[in-house]
């Protein structure tokens, strides 16, 4: 695959790029400031170094001249340098400091992580986009491999073995790195399990249940997950709620790659829905990267009533409100429409579109338009509206 321009945004000054491993970020990086120090915490000999002696960033940083770019490379490696880049900016002599993650949680615990709010911006660095591919972007392609470019840059006969790899990598290299988890194995199970909450409501007890591990742990497991970057939770839309609506979250992988190859496969499990999943969830990874690289100021979540009425996102922000089912069916009928009428009623003033695998965009119900799921996610471009409206076809 040729290289392909991506749409994170930089900062005018410092910022935290933050995004799971393979979703690239250095290569970014390297691209957007060639002349740049670069300090990369992979390399295990310059991550003891800095272990030992947080204070050689100042050296390394002075030493450098009259470079102002600064890029340190997986910044969660060694929290401690957070403090001697505090103290760098403190002094106003200029210096950019571009700190890259794959993970907030050790920087959490970090002071000087929350001391740098105010000093460097936060962007995120998502699987590829549609958009971002273009032509060679493959729907097919991205519900069985995903969307994470070090895998669709793999050859095209090894991108299934590269994933396995890819997900190795987290098991024993990052959450080995975060030093929380004593056993793998039971970790290993835990994210087999979860992979079934994939699009749903989280029942941790399910999940414990099947994961054969303890429920005190779950929730400690999920959040390493959203620590990491690897889940995202999306919380259930209550502005002027008018019905009793559900009070737990959905979850989802950040890729639908990532989810098809957890998803464990077997007699019992229906094609049709590992796919159903997968595809939602490329939809809301599509959503999320559009919200976090046009600014991050809408709100993400899905709407679900007790009674079982739903629609899988809602986008409410200051230029919009939508509202998107998500059918993996290549055709449609008013009643797959109904949770969407559902919402309708009420709240008149959003948008309601249903996204299938037909090729026509439709007038299904009173308020609701079908739209071509593929069509929808190559015209997902960040800092545009979201293509919900176009020319219908009569049904």
């Amino acid at each position: 695959m040729e290289a392909i321009k991506r749409t994170i945004a930089a900062a005018n000054g410092s910022f935290f790029l933050f995004g799971p491993r393979g979703t690239g970020k250095s290569v970014w990086i390297r691209d957007r400031f060639p002349d740049a120090l670069t300090i990369s915490l992979l390399n295990v000999t310059k991550r003891r170094q800095m272990q030992a002696n947080p204070q050689l960033l100042r050296t390394m940083v002075e030493g450098a001249g009259n470079v102002k770019d600064i890029v340190i490379d997986e910044i969660q490696r060694v929290p401690e340098l957070l403090d001697v880049v505090h103290a760098l900016m403190d002094e106003k002599r200029g210096y950019r400091f571009i700190l890259t993650g794959s993970s907030a949680r050790k920087l959490k615990r970090n002071a000087s992580a929350d001391l740098l709010g105010g000093r460097a911006v936060l962007r995120y660095c998502h699987p590829f986009l549609a958009s971002e591919i273009g032509e060679e972007f493959s729907l097919e392609r991205a519900l069985h491999v995903g969307m994470i470019p070090l895998i669709l840059n793999s050859p095209p006969e090894t991108p299934e073995s590269i994933l396995a790899t890819y997900l190795d990598l987290y098991l024993q290299e990052e959450v080995t790195s975060e030093g929380v988890i004593r056993n793998l194995d039971a970790f290993a199970r835990f994210l087999e399990a979860a992979s079934f909450s994939h699009g749903q409501l989280l029942s941790a007890s399910d999940v414990a249940r099947e994961a054969g591990v303890k429920r005190s742990t779950i929730d400690g497991y999920f959040k390493i997950l959203e620590d990491m970057l690897i889940t995202k939770h999306l919380p259930v839309f209550t502005k002027r709620a008018k019905r009793n609506l559900v009070g737990h979250d959905k979850y989802y992988f950040f890729d639908a790659g990532v989810f098809r190859a957890l998803r464990p496969k077997g007699p019992l499990d229906r094609p049709s829905e590992i796919e159903g999943a997968g595809l939602e969830g490329l939809v809301f990874q599509h959503l999320t990267a559009w919200n976090d690289y046009s600014g991050g100021e809408n709100q993400l979540s899905f709407w679900r009533t007790k009674a079982g009425v739903e629609v899988d996102f809602v986008v409410y922000g200051p230029n919009c409100f939508h509202a998107i089912e998500v059918k993996n069916a290549d055709k449609v009928t008013r009643h797959d429409a109904a949770g969407l009428e559902s919402f309708h009623d009420d709240y008149p003033e959003a948008t309601c579109t249903l996204l299938y695998r037909g090729s026509d965009a439709l007038k299904i119900s009173e308020h609701c338009t079908a739209l071509p799921i593929e069509k929808f996610l190559r015209e997902v471009v960040p800092n545009a509206p979201l293509p919900v409206t176009t020319h219908l076809h009569p049904q």
